[in-house]
């Protein structure tokens, strides 16, 4: 099992050069072998130089030691073995130097280089041993000369080739499971990147999921509730006066309140539902990247699901109109089909703005304008100044300054225009303009 990231750098506990103590330990075992072999064959090579033989001895001591910087300097230790190779010494440091150099990241010009240089000093070496020996056989040698090429460079081959190829395929393989390591390093931070960013995409449509409910929430309550505050004003002006208006209001409060409730009813019943009106039940966790996904489909429900449509707007303006408003509707264009979202947007759009004419202008003339076109559907609320102070009996409807906002966000979320402001006469207009998104039913 390999080590990712933070535990592989923390199992480099090595001294100096090596990774690890292991290595360092094997390394220190080579170098003490081979130090050993050389300067044992130093001897031989002190006797045929004529030198004496604790120079030989130390000679070779000093030649095999070098094995121990394998790993830090292949290209010196190659050398060094190459360098002693005409003093018939170093089989274990010319094997594992070319094992490390072959599985050491240099260049594989410098390592082919290297071993050839190698493999010709082993030749050559093994052919003038060979000869020396024929020459000292006499008449009967044990082989004929012919065959001393063939086993010089058998000789050379079998020194030089193996530890070369088996170094490259160490190499390799270990080139290969560092690749792995860093694919698998770059592969956990682009998880915690998702992870981290699908946090923020469910953050994100929890926040919209809110913004949606808390808009179709104030849609629904603040325009029942402000004819119902308008109608319990009137109704508290006339109830001594006239009393069978009163008992007209009265009704009229009621109906608004039973109709409110049952908006909200619905739509509360639709965010405790899991899918056509039964209860959820509990589930397996989800990952995060589908809690925008969830979080959409639950407010889609929530506005598709029973949502009011333009064919409701003449109920809507009567009620208004009950409530003591003028209120002047007017529609241009042949009605057609369109998409859900479009008529609800559409019809909170009016009922919206006739909620602000109650609460702001109370008793002004208003003017509701619809208008079908061929790519869209346009309409517009403009109400007059209202009338002086005290002409009118005073519902002191409060304002949660959200009404404008939402209708906004409504119209512009469906690729729509929107524009609100005073007029030059003193009142008040909103203008919206939708894409006609006609449905598939007409």
């Amino acid at each position: 099992m390999t080590t990712t990231g933070d535990d592989h750098t923390a199992a480099l506990t090595g001294p100096w050069w090596w990774e690890r103590r292991l290595g360092a330990a094997l390394d220190v075992g080579l170098a003490a072998v081979s130090a050993a072999e050389c300067g044992a064959e130093g001897i031989a090579f002190a006797k045929d130089a004529g030198l004496p033989t604790a120079v030989g001895v130390g000679f070779g001591v000093l030649a095999g030691s070098s094995l121990l910087f394998r790993r830090r300097w292949p290209v010196a230790v190659v050398l060094i073995a190459i360098a002693i190779t005409p003093a018939q010494m170093g089989f274990l440091l010319t094997i594992v130097g070319l094992y490390s150099l072959a599985a050491s990241e240099l260049p594989r010009r410098i390592t082919g280089a290297l071993a050839a240089m190698s493999m010709a000093g082993t030749l050559i070496v093994a052919l003038v041993r060979a000869s020396r020996d024929l020459a000292e056989e006499g008449a009967h040698p044990p082989i004929g000369s012919e065959f001393v090429p063939f086993f010089a460079v058998a000789a050379a081959i079998g020194v030089t080739a193996p530890p070369v190829l088996l170094g490259l395929y160490v190499g390799a393989r270990r080139r290969l499971m560092e690749s792995l390591r860093e694919r698998a390093d770059d592969l956990e931070r682009e998880l915690q990147l998702l992870a981290e960013r699908a946090e923020e995409r469910a953050e994100w449509a929890r926040g919209e999921e809110r913004t949606r409910i808390a808009r179709e929430m104030h849609d629904v309550v603040a325009h029942r509730v402000s004819l119902m505050v308008v109608h319990a004003a009137a109704l508290q002006a006339v109830a001594r006066k006239d009393p069978e208006k009163a008992v007209k209001n009265a009704a009229l409060v009621g109906d608004m309140g039973r109709q409110a409730l049952t908006e909200l009813r619905e739509m509360l019943g639709v965010l405790r539902t899991g899918d056509g009106g039964r209860r959820a039940q509990p589930v397996e966790p989800v990952p995060l990247a589908a809690v925008g996904y969830a979080a959409a489909a639950a407010a889609s429900r929530a506005v598709d699901e029973d949502g009011p449509c333009l064919a409701e707007l003449d109920e809507l303006v009567g009620q208004s109109r009950a409530a003591g408003m003028a209120v002047d509707l007017s529609v241009e264009g042949e009605p057609r089909g369109y998409a859900a979202d479009v008529e609800q947007t559409a019809y909170r759009v009016v009922q919206e703005a006739l909620t602000n004419v109650h609460k702001h202008a109370a008793g002004a003339k208003t003017y509701v304008r619809l208008a079908h076109r061929a790519a869209e559907i346009a309409m517009q609320v403009e109400n007059e100044p209202p009338p002086e102070p005290g002409s009118t009996t005073d519902a002191r409807l409060p304002s949660g300054g959200n009404g404008l906002v939402g209708m906004k966000e409504r119209v512009t979320g469906l690729g729509g225009v929107f524009v609100s402001g005073p007029t030059d006469g003193g009142g008040f207009r909103v203008s919206a303009v939708l894409p006609a998104g006609v449905s598939g039913v007409g």
